[in-house]
């Protein structure tokens, strides 16, 4: 069994989805206008209702795990990890013998956490996001060219959309997948429906904005939610362990979308709750000649994926082990929602 051998917390306050887009070719004249037009028109605004259910909260248990090998880490002691006792906390796997460590952000649980000479880069898809510049515009105006380009219906929308998805799985925890910069995790947190909030990103610059937002904002609930730098395919949570996951306009930048949501149906538990919006070329792009060699070669290029059905949605979940699909549409948007088998 892996242990938790320490967890020191720094006196520091936290502060401060993941969304992505398809990489296309615009000039630069193009994409500042329509990022102008929607950050004037669509600011996102993440004030969630309150809903506080004291009676449905399950233990703060905890459930992180080897992403080698996916035994989980042991507590030591009464501390209980949040935004306020992340910093400098360590974890050490007795079956790997690999130690993690937590920096002033978040906690770094990548399989190459700590290593001094090997890295690797991952498909342009992701890459992109892990730059300050993109992490920095991501909620200041890319996000809400969505709405513009794609028919999102923008962050409060699609909070009021999946919460009737998460009924099922309210006062359990969750993870925000791919949540770049922390919009939605912060709206999970802010809400009270789930006990524990995971914001999760591969991008160590998005986890570092969604650290500012949460410090620049007062009374913030930070005691209820943790950052984590993990690899998708490769989740850092004990089996069964987890009541529900989001992925926020993810799924198409996923290097393969199969791997991930394997993974996401390891770590949920029977009757745990999978949502996610991402978007379909269908309808009239269907008449693109060779629109499935072009979304090859984008796939192959910049390590994202396109969708031309919703069938192709629901097959990927039901391969991967979740049922009971369902799909809600606007223009190319889509929210999709699945369950792991009781």
């Amino acid at each position: 069994m892996a242990t938790l051998c320490h967890s020191v917390s720094a006196p520091s306050r936290l502060g401060h989805n993941s969304s992505r887009t398809l990489l296309k070719p615009w000039s630069t004249q193009s994409f500042v206008r329509v990022l102008a037009r929607a950050s004037s028109a669509s600011l996102t605004v993440t004030e969630p209702d309150v809903i506080r259910d004291d009676g449905k909260v399950t233990a703060n248990r905890n459930v992180l795990a080897c992403p080698i090998c996916y035994e989980p880490f042991d507590s030591v002691g009464g501390t209980q990890l949040s935004v306020n006792t992340s910093a400098q906390s360590s974890f050490h796997c007795c079956t790997c013998r690999k130690e993690y460590f937590g920096n002033e952000t978040h906690l770094n649980l990548t399989v190459a956490s700590g290593s001094s000479a090997y890295d690797e880069s991952m498909p342009a898809s992701t890459e992109i996001f892990r730059t300050p510049v993109v992490s920095f515009l991501y909620e200041r105006g890319w996000r809400q060219t969505f709405s513009v380009l794609g028919g999102f219906p923008g962050a409060q929308k699609e909070f009021q959309m999946m919460k009737d998805y998460l009924k099922p799985v309210l006062g359990g925890n969750i993870i925000d997948a791919s949540c770049g910069s922390g919009m939605f995790s912060r709206l999970f947190a802010k809400s009270g429906l789930f006990s524990r909030v995971v914001a999760l990103d591969f991008s160590e610059n998005m986890l570092q904005e969604c650290f500012k937002f949460i410090k620049e904002e007062e009374n913030f609930p930070t005691e209820n939610l943790i950052l984590v730098r993990a690899d998708i395919s490769r989740l850092p949570f004990a089996t069964s362990s987890i009541d529900a996951v989001h992925a926020g306009a993810a799924l198409h930048c996923w290097p393969s979308p199969s791997a991930a949501v394997a993974e996401v149906s390891r770590v949920l538990r029977p009757g745990g709750v999978f949502v996610a919006t991402t978007y379909i070329l269908d309808g009239l792009y269907s008449l693109i000649p060779l629109l499935g060699s072009v979304r090859q070669i984008i796939g192959e290029v910049s390590g994202s994926h396109i969708f031309l059905s919703e069938g192709e949605l629901k097959d990927l979940c039901a391969t991967c082990g979740l049922l009971d699909f369902t799909v809600v549409r606007n223009r190319r948007f889509v929210m999709i929602s699945a369950r792991k088998p009781s």
